[in-house]
């Protein structure tokens, strides 16, 4: 049973198609669009850059530690591969985020500097796992990109952000509420192939659904800008 329903055979060029999680990236990419489009105007050239900055350090940097910290999807991507991978796409990130901070807001640094440490402290287990939890789960992954794309539209956070936040942080308890188990029976073969399909089926096709619901929903608040 293949470690993930999205993950591809083993070898080559697959390999760093599956460590991306393209359902959970796009699913959490989907939350800086949340957080653009609450602000109350969009600027281009930010929103690509915030884009471009957690797809690098999320989708890329991100899934590359947590591959490098056990093998859960298990692919033949060497370790030193794994950890360049890492440290380019967190380090191109925040770079893109102090470029935009200079030009746009200094306080964006905070942001900057907070997304790197979490990238770090949940993905490698730091300081003895305190940030490796659910709840730190929803808070990096949902409520931080929320709070991050409406601050570099916006310069400045008020209460829509934090509500946005809120519901970010919820969604990812509830996609990780589905997640963890359907992770222990791919990943441990506690089941023979039939049955564990047969039982993770409902929570795989949820994750789906609220996969393209996510995305439904950040796209349409960037197109409520167009009006």
């Amino acid at each position: 049973m293949r470690p993930a329903f999205y993950a591809l055979r083993p070898g080559g060029w697959r390999d760093y198609v599956t460590i991306l999680h393209p359902p959970y990236t796009a699913w959490h990419l989907s939350y800086v669009a949340v957080g653009a489009g609450l602000a109350p105007r969009l600027d281009g050239w930010r929103l690509v850059a915030t884009f471009a900055a957690f797809f690098l350090a999320l989708g890329i940097g991100a899934h590359a530690l947590d591959e490098l910290n056990g093998r859960p999807l298990q692919t033949e991507i060497p370790g030193p591969a794994l950890v360049a991978l890492a440290l380019a796409s967190v380090a191109g990130a925040a770079a893109l985020g102090i470029v935009v901070a200079v030009s746009f807001s200094l306080w964006l640094l905070a942001f900057v500097g907070a997304g790197t440490f979490l990238v770090f402290a949940y993905n490698l287990e730091l300081l003895g796992g305190a940030f490796h939890s659910d709840l730190w789960f929803g808070l990096a992954w949902g409520g931080f990109p929320v709070l991050t794309a409406y601050f570099a539209m916006a310069g400045r956070l008020r209460g829509e952000a934090v509500v946005g936040a809120a519901f970010a942080t919820l969604l990812s308890l509830a996609q990780r509420t589905l997640s963890t188990p359907v992770r222990e029976v791919r990943r441990r073969g506690r089941l023979d192939d039939a049955a564990a399909s047969a039982a993770i089926r409902p929570a795989e096709a949820a994750l789906r659904l609220l996969t393209a619901a996510t995305v439904a929903v950040g796209t349409a608040l960037l197109l409520s800008h167009l009006r």
